[in-house]
């Protein structure tokens, strides 16, 4: 007698609703979080840190002493009264170079000693027989694209804004000055003394031509973060191939091994073990495509193999233990944690201070954040320890443990309640297995 033929699986409802919400669900989520976090870096911003010296002495003039950079710095500071997207750090030259050199803050903006001398000199007589111009009083903006690109750019932009505002306020001082001295001045004089103040800008923290101008350290990250949950998945399914509870296609071949009744725990176990010897090789090969082919620049090679390789480990060790945990699922909760909230709230493109509450919120415990803060170190800062590296290596160690407790806690549950994956035959234990054999593959 004939079989009939099987109902197509298009037409079972199941199956396009289960694909149909999971897709949905995955799309409104991605969209909200990747673009949500970066659609409105400046109106989100707070307390962005920029670095402010007063290295002004101060000059003497009519017969007072003039500290014109204490007046910069008290403007500035009422500006910021009523504007909290920058935090003014008022430090030393010294202090300031330290924290651009740790990433501490974006940027700075620097009086130098002899401001109030080169200001108040515009403003004196000049010899008509001297012919000598007075040199232009300048306020120098230090950038910082090692602590990230579009912060290093917002800080700058404010710097600028700032020391432009300073220029106008004391134009307008010094043409009250002209005017007192009832001397007519030229237009093209009038012009310069109302913005007497050139601004420059130059660079506070240089970094090589090889490092993706301040980015390559968030580049890195996102590599070793894809190379654990890749290598996550690698090893579940090889592991689960080779206990039998899969199969493998070559091509239009198909190998099975006979099945191992194996604990969950004894199966997680296996693939931790598997998945650190697989970190040891791609942390390797990681670093040796972008330092060893690549030539991205990049210090302390040693400390940066083992931070490489430990990442992924943990990266790996966290996603197989949200699949033993959940199964299935697990693969898609593995790329909401490491990839999908990660990303926004990472700090490495858009600055957290730009990022909204519950951004911020996400970073305090998001593992991309510390793995990037811990890169910077070791490829921008010289593997300073208060740069982000202490804290990286502090967070990967909880993230290491809590993965491992979490983990084996839940298969240990599994195993006692008798939810075994695939259940034990009773009866048969005398049924020889059948060995591994290559068939055709069925539809």
């Amino acid at each position: 007698m004939p079989h009939p033929t099987p109902r197509s699986v298009l037409r079972r409802p199941q199956l396009w609703i289960g694909t149909g919400l999971i897709a949905a669900v995955v799309s409104m989520l991605f969209a909200l979080l990747y673009v949500g976090g970066n659609v409105n870096p400046r109106g989100n911003l707070r307390d962005l840190p920029v670095a402010l010296v007063n290295a002004d002495a101060g000059a003497d003039a009519g017969g007072r002493h003039v500290a014109l950079g204490e007046q910069v710095v008290a403007g500035i500071r009422k500006a910021a009264e009523n504007d909290k997207s920058i935090d003014w750090q008022l430090v030393s030259r010294e202090e300031a170079d330290k924290r651009l050199g740790r990433g501490k803050v974006f940027g700075a903006l620097v009086i130098p000693q002899d401001f109030s001398a080169t200001v108040t000199a515009l403003a004196a007589p000049q010899p008509a027989a001297q012919g000598k111009q007075p040199v232009p009083p300048t306020l120098s903006v230090l950038t910082n694209q090692s602590a990230g690109s579009i912060g290093s750019s917002m800080s700058s932009q404010a710097a600028q804004k700032a020391a432009h505002a300073a220029s106008a306020r004391i134009g307008q001082e010094l043409l009250k000055q002209a005017a007192a001295q009832k001397a007519q001045l030229p237009t093209a004089a009038q012009l310069k003394l109302a913005d007497p103040v050139t601004v420059t800008v130059a660079d506070g923290h240089p970094l090589g031509a090889r490092s993706a101008m301040g980015l390559s350290a968030f580049y890195y990250a996102l590599v070793l973060v894809v190379c654990g949950m890749l290598g996550a998945n690698l090893v579940n399914s090889q592991v689960d191939t080779a206990l039998g509870y899969l199969h493998t296609d070559f091509g239009p071949f198909r190998k099975r091994e006979p099945v191992q009744h194996t604990s969950r725990v004894r199966t997680l176990a296996i693939g931790m073990t598997l998945m650190l010897g697989l970190s040891l090789v791609m942390g390797s090969l990681v670093e040796a495509a972008t330092v060893g082919i690549l030539d991205m620049d990049a210090s302390h090679l040693g400390h940066l193999w083992l931070y490489s390789v430990s990442t992924i480990a943990v990266v790996g060790i966290g996603s197989l233990a949200l699949f033993a945990a959940f199964g299935t699922p697990g693969m898609l909760l593995a790329t909401v944690v490491f990839v999908a909230m990660a990303v926004p709230s990472s700090g490495a493109t858009v600055p957290l201070q730009a990022l909204p509450g519950f951004f911020r919120g996400l970073s305090e415990f998001e593992p991309l954040r510390q793995i990037t803060e811990g890169l910077r170190s070791l490829l921008y800062y010289g593997a300073q320890a208060d740069a982000g590296l202490t804290r990286a290596w502090t967070s990967m160690g909880i993230a290491l443990v809590a993965a491992l407790a979490f983990g084996f806690a839940v298969t240990a549950l599994y195993d006692r309640r008798g939810l075994h994956r695939i259940p034990r035959p009773e009866a048969d234990t005398d049924t020889p297995a059948v060995p591994a054999a290559a068939e055709p593959a069925t539809a």
